[in-house]
């Protein structure tokens, strides 16, 4: 699942925590998991949204508003 998850968001550069739990057919804290192991190897940099509604009110889905960012290597 590691590979899935490293092919999809290479793939597409970039993708939410639910959007991957998506792909893989996981459970988002699962993935979240998963995602920390190329977190602690760099290649995957996490990021918060801010609410596109532009309020403060905390009711979108946590894992809706995780954004994961896949890093090229450097040369």
């Amino acid at each position: 699942m590691l590979s899935n998850i490293r092919d999809y968001l290479a793939k597409r550069g970039q993708a939410t925590l639910m959007e991957i739990a998506l792909h893989v057919d996981a459970e988002p804290d699962a993935v979240r998991g998963m995602l920390q192991q190329w977190v602690r190897k760099g290649r995957v940099e996490q990021r918060k949204v801010e609410a596109a509604c532009g309020s403060s009110c905390n009711r979108c889905d946590p894992a809706s508003v995780e954004l994961y960012v896949w890093r090229e290597k450097d040369c």
